[in-house]
């Protein structure tokens, strides 16, 4: 038994290394250690045989084997490997030995090209060498379809590359209807890749529209509005040519021997763009509802609503206790208890009316009763404050004693809860920047009267012209507004009763200090879309990214296509433009039953470095190259996928050895 093991675990797996079995069984009995012997298999694993055979015709049979020349293993199976036309029974495709095996248990369709992609996903089992891209075909008919369509699946919003999306074709031919991708499934499917790339094989000759679709029942076709999804309304027709491309020869990792022209069959369309969007009117259901504190609780629902719900209070009147601080879309909000009364109880009860989405899809008005008890009560609050109050106590004492000063004008902070504000920006600041003022509960009354902004002219702060107002839709934002001055020096400052809150409390004092800074802090850019004249009639959004993807600036271009940015600090900015075609002031997704695409997005394809005191014009001609090579690579999250070699451990030990190792 032992030397049957040891045969098993060392002998066997190097043999193809080749090693003699004798020298293999000396070496293992003396020494469990790695031998160091022949060179390790860099050969990729090949087909030796397929039942039926590859590209076989009158096929009627749905088991599939297919022989390679060593033992051989599936990495990723279920995402990489794709069945077309689509299996509605998923088949059962698995590595045994050195056979693929594929059962097939749909009926086979008659005169139907069938295909088996799969990627790259086989390897050996050994050194894990990549067998390549892979295909298996057979068809049910005497004519095997051999055409292909390939292109690539971006994210409508920001272009990102969209990774395992399905996508599929339907027949533009005069059976198609604009409902069938609603109704009946995909005939030809392939899934995208790490950069999005996709490539439909086995396809009849003729005319196609094009679809992706994030497939979340499995039946290939678009049937919920939760799946995202992409249309082409181009019809597109196949066709092919002869073609050559270049395939470059490695001496090595790192020294090229040659490179050569290949000729091949060149396949079209390749150039296919799908753009996936997310529909709005989403189903709306409540989703879960919080109450950290006492003196509010958060209702969340699952898509966004249309109007606020109705609330009828047990016990009190919801309309006069409660104020609503609802999200942009309504699909959060929160409610602040102003009735202590109401808040001190445990429990809160109450009954919800909302927009819940039935079966059918039909929003329809449903009633929910809720109690809600708060994780902090209120006696809990007051025993924190209480021991908060206590402890500042003992510390000036433990002070005094020491012989360290105190001041003895000072409030104890914890004898009187005050609600928290905060100003920002804090510190410096851009001379086309405002302050803004956030309360940690909605305010109920200002006195501008308590407030002071000065301006330092020489050694002493005078007061500054300032304006001071709420946020619209943000109950406990305000926005101060001042004509601030390069290299200026301004002070806010508020005693603690200048902020009422809607919960009785005031806000803590402020005096905080603000600098402008200089204007050789600054760059500016200039925009100009080469390519938009005062006749178009829809907006185009410009934006300057960060390199997280993220808008730092924007602005709408005016009627020439110029859009000016000034006050930009030194950094490499990215451009995008959304053609708002709505004009409403951002970008709107699309929808697949009205025939509405999503609004166009498109990315400027470098960075734009830029230095303090320099102004950049930029031209920009958003349509001159293909919108699949725009997004620059240093911003776009979704990474192209790894592409599978052989490891070259030859070559890797060979260098270890001269290096004396």
């Amino acid at each position: 038994m032992a030397i049957k093991r040891i045969f098993q675990k060392y002998i066997l797996p190097s043999l193809k290394r080749g090693w003699g079995v004798g020298a293999l069984l000396v070496a293992a009995c003396a020494s469990i250690g790695s031998p160091d012997g022949g060179p390790y298999d860099e050969t990729p694993p090949r087909v030796v045989q397929c039942s039926p055979a590859n590209k076989a015709t009158n096929v009627d049979q749905r088991k599939i084997s297919i022989l390679f020349n060593e033992y051989i293993k599936m990495e990723n199976a279920s995402e990489k490997v794709v069945v077309s036309p689509p299996q509605i029974e998923m088949p059962n495709i698995r590595a045994a030995g050195k056979r693929v095996k594929i059962d097939l248990y749909d009926s086979l369709q008659a005169n139907t090209t069938y295909t088996v992609d799969f990627s790259d996903a086989i390897v050996d089992n050994n050194e894990g060498n990549p067998l390549g891209k892979y295909t298996y075909s057979f068809s049910t008919g005497s004519e095997i379809d051999t055409m292909e369509v390939s292109g690539t699946v971006l994210n409508a919003e920001n272009l990102e590359p969209v990774k395992g999306i399905l996508v599929g074709l339907h027949p533009a031919d005069s059976t198609y209807h604009d409902s069938l991708f609603q109704t009946a499934p995909l005939v030809r499917v392939a899934r995208t890749n790490g950069s999005g790339q996709f490539t439909i094989k086995g396809v009849k000759p003729g005319q196609y529209r094009a679809f992706a679709l994030q497939d979340m029942d499995g039946n290939y076709f678009f049937n919920q509005k939760s799946e995202v999804v992409a249309f082409d309304t181009v019809v597109h027709t196949t066709s092919q040519r002869p073609d050559i491309r270049p395939d470059t020869v490695w001496i090595d990792t790192t020294t090229i021997q040659k490179i050569r022209m290949v000729p091949y069959i060149h396949y079209y369309p390749d150039d296919i763009v799908l753009r996936t969007f997310l529909e709005a009117g989403q189903d709306k259901h409540r989703l879960k509802e919080e109450r950290k504190t006492p003196e509010s609780f958060t209702l969340y629902f699952t898509a966004p609503q249309d109007s606020l719900p109705r609330i009828e209070g047990f016990g009190f009147n919801a309309d006069s206790v409660l104020i609503p601080e609802p999200s942009e879309h309504n699909d959060t909000i929160t409610y602040w208890i102003t009735d202590t009364l109401v808040s001190y109880p445990d429990t809160l009860a109450f009954a919800l009316t909302y927009l819940d989405t039935d079966t059918l899809g039909v929003d329809q008005w449903r009633t929910d009763t809720l109690e809600m008890v708060a994780k902090e009560t209120h006696a809990k609050q007051e025993k924190d404050r209480l021991k908060k109050s206590e402890d500042w106590v003992k510390d000036r004492e433990k002070a005094l004693k020491k012989g360290r000063t105190v001041d003895p004008n000072e409030v104890n902070p914890y004898e009187v809860t005050y609600m928290t504000m905060q100003a920002a920006p804090a510190g410096s600041i851009d001379p086309n920047q405002n302050v803004t003022l956030t309360f940690s509960e909605p305010i109920a009354q200002v006195d501008t009267s308590r407030i002071q902004f000065l301006m330092k002219v020489d050694t002493l702060y005078v007061p500054a012209p300032y304006l001071l107002e709420p946020i619209e839709g943000q109950i406990r934002k305000w926005r101060l507004f001042a004509e601030w001055e390069p290299q200026g020096q301004y002070r806010l400052v508020a005693d603690s009763i200048t902020f009422l809150g809607s919960l009785g409390h005031y806000a803590n004092s402020i005096r905080q200090e603000f600098r402008v800074r200089s204007l050789d802090e600054y760059g500016a850019i200039f925009v100009n879309l080469t390519k938009v004249t005062s006749s178009d009639s829809v907006d185009y959004i410009v934006q300057l990214l960060n390199k997280s993807d993220k808008p730092v600036a924007e602005l709408v271009a005016n009627e020439e296509g110029r859009a000016d940015f000034y006050y930009l600090k030194p950094a490499d900015y990215y451009m995008r433009l959304i053609v708002d075609r709505n004009r409403n002031g951002k970008w709107d997704t699309g929808e697949y039953k009205s025939g509405t695409p999503p609004e166009e997005v498109y990315y400027f394809p470098q960075p734009i470095p830029l230095k303090a005191k320099f102004e950049i014009e930029q031209d920009w001609d958003y349509q001159g190259i293909p919108l699949a090579k725009q997004k620059p690579k240093a911003i776009t999250k979704q990474k192209a996928d790894k592409e599978k070699t052989v490891k070259d451990k030859n070559r890797k030990r060979e260098e270890e050895k001269r290096k004396g190792k």
